[in-house]
């Protein structure tokens, strides 16, 4: 239940930012807003598995941090996401 929380909690948080900054120089973010969600869905994952999940209650097994790579590939496929609108709006006009 924490997770589902913690993820649904920072997803619209964290994706509303940039959707309104879409949406105050005129980009449509009907058409082009699933690749800020999924940007920063990803963001938020990686955020729990490296962070978030060492400060609850759990202390059992699978507890571990995403390997560096696995977490840097995350990060610019997150950034190209999240910046998909402003790329799309230029390249369809």
């Amino acid at each position: 239940m924490r997770v589902i929380i913690i993820f649904t909690f920072l997803t619209i948080l964290l994706g509303a930012v940039p959707i309104a900054i879409y949406s105050s120089i005129g980009i449509d973010t009907d058409h082009f807003g699933w690749g800020v969600t999924l940007g920063v869905f990803i963001i938020v994952f990686i955020l729990y598995r490296n962070r978030l999940q060492f400060s609850g209650w759990y202390k059992g097994k699978g507890r571990e941090k995403l390997p560096g790579s696995v977490s840097t590939r995350l990060v610019i496929t997150a950034i190209l996401l999240v910046l998909s609108p402003l790329i799309l709006n230029l390249a369809l006009g």
